[in-house]
């Protein structure tokens, strides 16, 4: 695909999404401009909006059905406040840039969780006095980067989705700031943070073969939520660092930035511009910008490969043919004798052998080139389900070295081992019983 040199600098931003304006009386819809670069997301550019937000949830069986005209993109704070408070009132809670700055002590650098292209991410503490029928609790606070109709278009999606869509594994949206200029979400706090973190930093401990499943598992079902919606909402940013994780490792999907309404009717397909994250995306979306179901199926599986080798989807620093982890992990996935060259040296062996087999199996599904060879995700759900209580441990079948060999005649995965450590502090990291 073509990009523009020129556009590197806006293109490190993430991308916005175009969306018809607010009040309950008219109806919500979106499409999306971007071109797919060497980052995350891009920026999206003006597009006619015409499908309807609809989907169905268990805690609201009436999803409704919101609109807007493109007239209230530019109506004032307090316009717009009213127009959600009389859309999602005791649903989401309205508050003030003060309540905010006070819950983050000015937004301090100290409670500084993350930054990227979408702005700024804190933590803060609301007092249960802040708000009728608030409890106390830690919460992240978004800042969102605002320029001009792009960025309020970009939080007004959040809160529509989020807004509406409530599920076990979803990340709860507590309320929003509009606010002059400002436009800022309120979210439930995860205090174990992204799974990117746990996978990929150096200095994070190894996450458990059984809290990975767990994981794994609690996204799956996640997205099968989605995908399971009256008209399917496609998440389209399937990713390690769009899994936050809670106190017992339970993940919650986040980020709904580039979250879309899937074909309604006889249509096949959502035909927009490309937009996600290099190594994620599925082919056929990067190549014809037709978006299903299954594009989300495919960034499963990506996912599903970094759970088994603790490696990045994408990873430039990487020799050339190991830098695509799809291509590099496909020759490797169908036996178990092959498959152990690629696992995550930091488990060292404590890994189901049956269970890394099989969720290899389903991986090489998942990113199948043809769509029609993805699993549905209820299909995904019981097959992880099946995992949850092998016991056939890798060093002690004989699948793993006791300790990693020396000089130049190691096999493969130990020298893998001795490049990068080994060893997994298990205890460090404690997985529900029942994914034990």
């Amino acid at each position: 695909m073509k990009k523009d040199p020129k556009s590197n600098v806006k293109n490190s931003k993430q991308q916005q999404q175009q969306w018809k304006p607010l009040t309950s009386r008219y109806c919500c819809s979106a499409d999306d401009h971007t071109i797919f670069g060497n980052i995350s997301r891009c920026r999206s550019s003006k597009s006619d909006l015409s499908k309807n937000i609809s989907t169905s949830a268990p805690r609201l069986p009436s999803f409704r059905k919101l609109s807007f005209s493109d007239s209230s993109l530019r109506s004032t704070s307090g316009r717009i406040n009213e127009d959600l408070a009389q859309s999602f009132a005791g649903d989401l809670h309205d508050f003030q840039l003060s309540e905010l700055r006070g819950a983050t002590q000015s937004f301090a650098a100290h409670f500084l969780l993350g930054e990227g292209g979408f702005g700024r991410v804190h933590k803060g503490y609301l007092d249960e006095a802040l708000k009728p029928g608030l409890k106390a609790q830690p919460v992240a606070v978004k800042l969102l980067n605002i320029e001009g109709l792009q960025g309020h278009r970009e939080w007004l999606a959040e809160v529509i989705f989020l807004g509406q869509l409530r599920h076990p594994n979803l990340v709860k949206l507590i309320g929003y700031c509009c606010e002059d200029e400002e436009r800022l979400l309120v979210y439930e706090f995860m205090p174990r943070g992204s799974l990117e973190h746990h996978l990929f930093k150096r200095m994070s401990n190894c996450l458990p073969w059984a809290t990975r499943l767990k994981i794994a598992l609690g996204a799956a079902k996640g997205l099968a939520f989605l995908h399971g919606a009256d008209t399917p909402v496609i998440y389209r940013d399937f990713k390690a660092s769009n899994i936050l994780l809670d106190s017992d490792f339970n993940p919650k999907l986040s980020d709904f930035g580039l979250a879309k309404m899937g074909p309604e009717g006889s249509n096949t397909h959502v035909t927009t511009r490309v937009m996600g994250t290099y190594g994620y995306a599925a082919p056929e979306y990067v190549s014809t910008g037709h978006l299903t179901t299954k594009s989300d199926i495919y960034s499963f599986g990506v996912v599903l490969l970094e759970l088994l080798t603790g490696r990045r989807a994408m990873d430039k620093t990487r020799a050339q043919n190991e830098q695509n982890l799809v291509d590099w992990t496909r020759p490797y996935l169908t036996s178990s004798r092959r498959l152990r060259y690629i696992m995550d040296p930091r488990l060292a062996g404590q890994y189901s052998v049956k269970g890394a087999k099989d969720m290899g199996l389903l991986a090489q599904q998942c990113v199948s080139l043809n769509p029609k060879d993805r699993p549905k995700m209820p299909a995904i759900i019981e097959a992880l389900e099946n995992l949850l209580n092998l016991r056939d441990m890798a060093v002690t079948h004989g699948q793993w070295p006791l300790s990693p060999k020396s000089g130049r005649n190691a096999g493969p995965a130990a020298r893998v081992r001795r490049q990068n450590g080994f060893g997994c502090k298990s205890a460090a990291v404690a997985a529900s019983p029942k994914s034990k």
